[in-house]
């Protein structure tokens, strides 16, 4: 009888040895995130630890696919802990980041344990999650959105300007018809002869009296005015925007002009009116005269007594 119980006893013995040591070989896995609840974007870390016997190979699940909430920041960190006698343990680490609230699975899969003889045997992480919250205020999460606005809006600019700018329109428009009309209605221009403006300008010239005012500059500018109008409405060289000096060359071609009378009097009247040269009473008189006995001359010249008739002919 004694024998038969230390035989048991020796057998469960074996049993319970050969239970440890099977319980030793069996791989362990630890996983962490830290930390549990994030922002939207902030970094966690998913670690992941496996511990198995030497000379296994530990296949750790690759990072999670780019379309789910959860994303990689950074390639995936293995590292061995060669501190652990007797035993093989790896230390996976992933960096990730959460783009949308509330519970969000990790998908981390296809963890698995290669062993020195050839089998492959998968292994479990079990429910990966982290939770991420709002940065929102509170009643902000619960606001009702508004309802879609119509494809077309009203105008931004009031009626009454619509209004306005269609009369300002109209009375453009009733402006430019009214100043058609009262052109076409004038009829043809009619162009007055250059001499006989000249004559009138200067019977006016007379009926000023600058003279006996102290005026004599001012008499004898007018009349040189009266003189370079007329020739620059009889001859084309003769512009009112060249100077004394380059109307008398302008007028060199121009065999009706007596170019050193005209010489002579620009030369005079520009000292007048810019040196401040002295003029009495009678040569202020006398430059006036002489330039209506020019205009007198020029037009005799061009317009001889036999061609009179003619010229009133036509």
């Amino acid at each position: 009888m004694i024998a038969r119980l230390l035989r048991a006893t020796r057998a469960i013995a074996v049993l319970a040895l050969g239970a440890g040591a099977l319980r030793a070989q069996a791989p362990r896995v630890q996983v962490g995130v830290q930390p549990e609840t994030v922002t939207v974007g902030q970094p966690f870390v998913v670690m992941v630890r496996v511990t198995s016997v030497p000379g296994a190979t530990i296949l750790f699940p690759a990072a999670p696919d780019s379309s789910t909430p959860v994303q990689s920041l950074d390639p995936r960190v293995v590292k061995t802990d060669a501190a652990a006698p007797g035993a093989f343990t790896q230390l996976a680490t992933y960096r990730l980041a959460a783009w949308d609230i509330g519970d969000q699975p990790i998908a981390l899969t296809g963890l698995a344990l290669q062993l020195p003889g050839g089998g492959k045997t998968p292994l479990s992480l079990g429910p990966l999650e982290v939770f991420v919250r709002s940065v929102l205020p509170r009643d902000s999460t619960e606001r009702v959105p508004k309802p879609p606005r119509p494809p077309f809006f009203g105008s931004a600019i009031p009626w009454w300007v619509w209004a306005l700018v269609a009369a300002a329109a109209a009375a453009l428009l009733g402006w430019f018809i009214w100043w058609w009309r009262r052109r076409r209605e004038r009829g043809p221009q009619v162009i007055e002869d250059p001499f006989l403006r000249a004559e009138r300008d200067f019977d006016r010239l007379e009926k000023m009296g600058l003279v006996p005012a102290g005026e004599r500059v001012r008499h004898v500018a007018l009349a040189v005015e009266i003189l370079r109008d007329y020739l620059a409405a009889r001859h084309e060289a003769a512009s009112l925007a060249l100077t004394s000096r380059e109307l008398v060359q302008a007028v060199k071609a121009v065999p009706t002009v007596p170019r050193e009378r005209l010489s002579r009097l620009l030369e005079e009247a520009d000292l007048a009116k810019f040196a401040r040269r002295p003029l009495s009473d009678e040569r202020a008189r006398e430059l006036g005269r002489e330039g209506r006995a020019l205009i007198s001359a020029e037009h005799a010249a061009a317009f001889p007594p036999e061609a009179v008739p003619a010229r009133a002919a036509a």
